[in-house]
C-alpha cells in the first residue's frame, strides 16, 4: 500500500513537471510569434506612412501681392514666370527620416475677382481634405488687409459651401482643425519631435482627455481647412517708416489687427520677406509639418516686427494683449482703416517724354492747303514799301523813278560802254535791264523801257496801279540795283583815273 502511494505521487508529479515545461514552451512559441508580427506590423506601418501625392496647396491673395514669387522661392525658382488665370507648379518635399520624397502641388489663382470661377479645379470634393490654403497680403499696402483678406474668406466660404461634400466629412474636417488647436504643444519634449514615433502618436493616437478646451475667440470661423496667412514684402516697412511716417505703434496696432484675425479663424501667421530671405524657410517646413506630419521645431516668434511667425494653437487672447502695452497713441478698439489709412494718391511721374500724337495726313494735308489759299490772297506789306511810306513819301500816291517808295538803280553813265576800261560794261547792261524789265501786257508798253532819265519806272497795270510783287522778286531787284551801283562806282573810278593821267 505504501509502495503504490509512492508510486501514484511520483506519477503526479512527473504529470505536473510536463505541463509545466509545456506550457513554457507554449509561452516561448508565443513569444516568437508576437515578435514576428510586431516586425511584419512595423514594416507594414513603415510602407504606408510614405509620403502621400495626392496633397495640395491653394494661394489666394490680391495680385501684386507676391503669390508668384513666394512661391517660386518656396521652389528654389530663381527667376519666376508670371502667369494669368489659374496656375500651376509643384515644390518637392523630401522625408530625411525614410528617404521619401513627392512633389506638392500647388495652384495660384489670379487676383482679378473674375478667376473666382476657376476655383474648382484647385478646390473640389476630390481634393477637399488634402487642401491647404494660403492667403496672402503685402506689407506694401497694409490699409487694404482688413477688405482683402475678408473678400477672400467671403469668396473661400462660398465656395466650400457650393461644393457636394457629405455632411460628415464637413463635420470630420472642422473638427480635426479644431483637435489640432486643442493639441497643441511647445516644442521641446524629450522625444525627438521628427521620430516616426512621435509622429505616429500626434497624428492618430491623440487622447481626447487630454485635449484642452478652445481659447476664447478662437476658430469662430471654422472652414475645415488648414489656412495659413502670409504677409509678404515686410522688408517695406522701413519705407513705411520713412515716407509714411509708420511708427512702431502702426506696426504693433497692424500685428494686433491680424492676429486677432487669425485667432477667429483658426488660421497660422506668417511674416515673410523673399528679398531679405527671411522666414521663407521656415514656411516650406511649416506647410510640411501641417501637410505631410514632418517635424517642425520652431516655437513662434513675435520679438521681431518684419518675422512674425505664430503656429496655429499657439495664440491667444491674453498672449496678443501684451502689444497694447507699448500702444499709447492707438487703441486696440479703434477701427483698423481709421489708423491705417490709404494715402493721398499721387501722381505718378513718368520720365518718358511726352508722346506725340500724329496727326491725320488728309487732315494735315487740307489745313496746308487752307494756309496756302490764305497767303495768295493776302498781301504782306514790304519792307521796302514801309521804309518809303516812314520817309515821308506818299503810301497810296504814284511812284516816280527816283523817289524815296523805292531804291531806284543807279543812272549808268553814258560813257560806260562795252568797251570801257574793266571790262564790266556787260555785267552792268545785263543787270541794267532786267531792273528796267516792266510786266508784260496790252497797256504795258514793251518790255525793258527805261525812264527818260535812264532809270527804271515801276512796273504798273493796265489801269496804272503798282503790280503785285512778292518778296522774293523784291529781295532779287534789291541784290540787284546793289551790284550795279557796285559796278558803276568801280568804272567811275577808272574813268577818273584815266583822265588825270591825260
Amino acid at each position: 500500500m505504501a509502495l503504490d502511494s509512492v508510486t501514484q505521487t511520483m506519477t503526479g508529479s512527473n504529470a505536473l513537471t510536463s505541463s509545466f515545461t509545456t506550457k513554457k514552451k507554449d509561452a516561448a512559441a508565443a513569444d516568437k510569434e508576437n515578435l514576428w508580427s510586431a516586425i511584419l506590423n512595423e514594416v507594414q506601418t513603415q510602407g504606408s506612412t510614405k509620403l502621400p501625392s495626392n496633397k495640395s496647396v491653394l494661394v489666394l491673395g490680391d495680385n501684386a501681392t507676391g503669390k508668384t514669387t513666394l512661391i517660386a522661392k518656396l521652389q528654389g525658382v530663381e527667376d519666376p514666370k508670371k502667369g494669368s488665370g489659374l496656375e500651376y507648379a509643384y515644390i518637392d518635399v523630401k522625408d530625411e527620416y525614410r528617404d521619401d520624397m513627392t512633389r506638392l502641388s500647388v495652384w495660384v489663382l489670379d487676383g482679378d475677382p473674375g478667376h473666382t470661377n476657376l476655383l474648382h479645379y484647385a478646390l473640389n470634393e476630390t481634393n477637399y481634405a488634402h487642401t491647404l490654403v494660403i492667403l496672402t497680403v503685402s506689407m506694401t499696402q497694409p490699409w487694404g488687409w482688413l477688405e482683402q483678406l475678408n473678400q477672400w474668406i467671403k469668396v473661400l466660404a462660398q465656395h466650400i459651401e457650393s461644393l457636394q461634400l457629405d455632411p460628415k466629412e464637413k463635420e470630420a474636417a472642422r473638427q480635426r482643425l479644431a483637435t489640432t488647436w486643442q493639441s497643441y504643444c511647445e516644442v521641446g519634449d524629450d522625444l525627438d519631435p521628427g521620430s516616426p514615433v512621435k509622429r505616429t502618436m500626434h497624428n492618430n493616437s491623440i487622447d481626447e482627455d487630454d485635449l484642452l478646451p478652445l481659447t476664447e475667440d478662437a476658430l469662430i470661423t471654422n472652414l475645415g481647412l488648414d489656412i495659413v496667412v502670409v504677409v509678404t514684402k515686410t522688408d517695406y516697412m522701413s519705407t513705411l517708416e520713412k515716407e509714411y511716417e509708420y511708427r512702431d505703434e502702426h506696426f504693433d496696432f497692424i500685428q494686433q489687427w491680424i492676429r486677432n484675425f487669425c485667432l477667429r479663424h483658426g488660421t497660422s501667421l506668417f511674416y515673410t520677406s523673399v528679398k531679405e530671405d527671411k522666414n521663407c524657410d521656415l514656411l516650406y517646413k511649416y506647410l510640411t509639418h501641417r501637410i505631410y506630419g514632418l517635424p517642425f521645431r520652431t516655437p513662434a516668434l513675435v520679438v521681431e516686427k518684419d518675422a512674425v511667425l505664430i503656429p496655429a494653437g499657439w495664440d491667444s487672447l491674453k498672449k496678443i494683449s501684451i502689444l497694447y502695452e507699448n500702444m499709447h497713441a492707438v487703441k486696440a478698439e479703434n477701427h483698423y482703416t481709421d489708423i491705417i489709412k490709404a494715402p493721398p494718391t499721387r501722381k505718378a511721374v513718368s520720365n518718358r517724354e511726352t508722346e506725340v500724337q500724329t496727326e491725320d495726313e488728309q487732315a494735315f494735308l487740307a489745313r496746308q492747303q487752307e494756309i496756302l489759299k490764305q497767303g495768295g490772297q493776302v498781301r504782306g506789306e514790304s519792307p521796302l514799301r514801309s521804309q518809303g511810306a516812314s520817309s515821308g513819301g506818299n503810301k497810296t500816291g504814284p511812284r516816280t523813278p527816283g523817289s524815296a517808295g523805292q531804291s531806284s538803280p543807279k543812272k549808268i553813265d553814258p560813257k560806260l560802254t562795252p568797251a570801257t576800261p574793266g571790262g564790266e560794261g556787260v555785267l552792268a547792261n545785263f543787270f541794267n535791264s532786267l531792273l528796267h524789265k516792266k510786266s508784260g501786257g496790252p497797256a504795258g508798253g514793251p518790255a525793258g523801257a527805261a525812264s527818260p532819265g535812264g532809270g527804271m519806272g515801276t512796273p504798273r497795270t493796265s489801269n496804272g496801279t503798282d503790280s503785285l510783287m512778292t518778296a522774293e522778286k523784291l529781295a532779287v531787284r534789291s541784290d540787284a540795283a546793289a551790284e550795279l551801283d557796285r559796278l558803276a562806282r568801280s568804272v567811275k573810278k577808272d574813268i577818273d583815273l584815266s583822265q588825270s593821267e591825260c
